[in-house]
């Protein structure tokens, strides 16, 4: 089973990979509070409203986000068109009551938050363990080999992949290999909910399990 830290951040190797459904599980399962520093694009419910909602969870779990940004575009982006600046200054650990804190990036990990620093910055200034999350499919084997990379270039500590979407257990071993870390699989989920997360996060699997 995978071991968590107390606080950590969970990243993606790009946009959509499934950052939030994963935030969500661990939420749904944990002693949790979450946090999504950064929220860009409001054209449906936020990740934060997401999260809340799926894994059934009260406000008094929910951190505000620092920022959010309109369009859904990368932060530096949205930040410019909402006529505002984010700083690195901007992000520092939240006070928490439960047992771990959980916190969302937006994008992957070169994704600019402003001209000058990356999402990178924002998890090398928190000085947390991170969870990359990672396609199970074609092309994420340079993808995730690369965010690795990134991160370990910083000092960064990574105690895990999760491969989200159809079991790939040559990707899996491969990573493993190459990444020398604990890779997991959190499978294709064809329902997204408070028991379906639960059972998800049950039944996650490893190659070392």
């Amino acid at each position: 089973m995978i071991e968590i830290p107390r606080r950590f951040f969970i990243t993606g190797t790009d946009t959509e990979i499934g950052k939030t459904v994963v935030s969500s599980m661990f939420m749904s399962s944990l002693d949790a509070t979450y946090w999504k520093p950064i929220q860009s694009g409001l054209e449906e419910e936020t990740d934060s409203q997401f999260v809340q909602r799926v894994a059934e969870v009260d406000d008094s779990r929910i951190i505000p986000e620092r920022w959010v940004l309109n369009a859904p575009m990368s932060p530096h982006a949205s930040a410019d068109l909402d006529g505002v600046s984010i700083s690195l200054d901007d992000f520092e650990l939240p006070s928490f009551s439960t047992r771990h804190l959980i916190i969302e990036g937006a994008g992957g990990l070169i994704v600019p938050i402003n001209w000058k620093h990356t999402m990178l910055d924002i998890i090398e200034k928190l000085e947390i363990p991170v969870l990359v999350v990672a396609r199970s499919g074609l092309g994420t084997l340079n993808h995730t080999l690369l965010s690795l990379k990134a991160l370990r270039d910083r000092g960064i500590h990574v105690f895990a992949v999760l491969m989200s979407g159809p079991y790939h257990n040559s990707n899996r071993e491969t990573l493993r290999h190459f990444g020398d870390l604990p890779v997991y699989e959190l499978g294709q989920l064809t329902k997204i909910d408070k028991s379906s997360l639960q059972i998800a996060f049950s039944q996650l699997v490893s190659l070392e399990s």
